[in-house]
């Protein structure tokens, strides 16, 4: 699917999204629906090895299994396939799929329907200043009131386009900020102290996946909430975070982590250490962005949505799984995952 326009963040210009979709029909006629959205930098898959993957490992496991064992299912897959995140939560989510059509229910009351919407950010890639304010009076003419503005590049510039769109827009947006792994402490220390005036709601993953130790130590010298999100991408790493106090805040993305049911494992982790979880996405279809918002609605936990992964793509096969309406996002209500071909 290519994207309407092209974006950039600190290690990639991304020009297309390229999703597997999955139909998993059952004996009795009940169909459910998933979809993988692999991202080689993120999930360390791409669409040819979920499809290969899935041909040799997945489709001969699931013939004539009980859908509704989804938990004996992804136990057994996990073991079959695991580094395999976005392939891993596309059958996840087809089979709560099935489990909530066979319930008769929108998925997310079944998994316990704890808010009926939710307000999602939009995100602005790395552009020069004047577009960055333009492209950000355009989402608010559209709605939107939450914006996360890509950024890691340079410091300079990622401060002087806060700044520029506060003067412009005023102090009524919420504006969180995602340097995607581009800042090293120094450099997300200073960006923090330049920008304090502007009202950051959020600072997301300045610093590499890999050095924990250093986005603890932001965490600790600095006033922002620090949310982690590449560094995420197991419940053994929600554990160290959580028990560490590495971050303030998870982005659980539904690709990364293998699906709802890891999500829902992660969020409680979260839960018991007292930090708040962020649902995110990838370039996925609505299908996917679906699957992420029943999450959301269904946990208390789960205060804040970045789901705007499908709005660019064009020629996406899932529109109409839910509604965008001034920025909040809506649930269909029929059952499942409100997906039908």
């Amino acid at each position: 699917m290519p994207l309407a326009e092209p974006y950039v963040i600190a290690y990639e210009a991304i020009h297309e999204a390229t999703n597997v979709f999955l139909k998993i029909e059952t004996h009795s006629g009940l169909i459910g629906f998933g979809c993988a959205a692999p991202d080689l930098e993120v999930t360390g898959e791409t669409p040819a090895s979920v499809t290969k993957f899935f041909h040799q490992k997945v489709e001969p496991y699931l013939e004539d299994k009980n859908p509704f064992q989804i938990a004996r299912i992804m136990f057994d897959l996990r073991l079959e396939c695991p580094r395999s995140p976005s392939l891993l939560a596309m059958v996840d989510m087809a089979l709560h799929d099935l489990l909530a059509k066979k319930a008769q229910l929108p998925l997310y009351q079944l998994l316990g329907g704890f808010r009926h919407s939710i307000p999602t950010s939009i995100t602005i890639g790395i552009m020069p200043v004047d577009e960055t304010v333009q492209r950000a009076k355009e989402f608010v003419k559209q709605g939107f009131t939450i914006l996360k503005l890509k950024g890691g590049l340079s410091v300079d510039l990622d401060v002087e386009r806060v700044f520029q769109i506060r003067e412009k827009l005023g102090r009524f947006l919420n504006l969180r900020f995602d340097a995607n792994q581009g800042y090293s402490i120094e450099e997300t220390i200073r960006f923090v102290k330049e920008t304090r005036p502007c009202n950051i709601e959020i600072l997301e993953q300045p610093t590499p996946r890999d050095a924990l130790e250093s986005l603890g130590e932001i965490t600790l010298q600095t006033h922002l909430p620090v949310m982690a999100d590449e560094s995420l991408l197991t419940l053994k790493d929600a554990f160290r975070i959580a028990k560490n106090d590495w971050a303030d805040m998870i982005n659980i993305k539904l690709m990364k982590v293998g699906g709802i049911a890891k999500a829902l494992h992660m969020n409680s982790v979260a839960k018991a250490a007292g930090m708040v979880a962020m649902v995110g996405c990838m370039d996925e279809s609505a299908l996917g962005i679906s699957a992420g918002l029943h999450f959301a609605l269904a946990r208390p936990n789960v205060e804040y949505a970045d789901l705007d992964g499908h709005l660019d793509l064009l020629d996406d096969p899932a529109t109409g799984c839910f509604s965008l309406k001034n920025g909040v996002l809506f649930p269909a209500l029929a059952p499942g995952l409100g997906y039908q071909v």
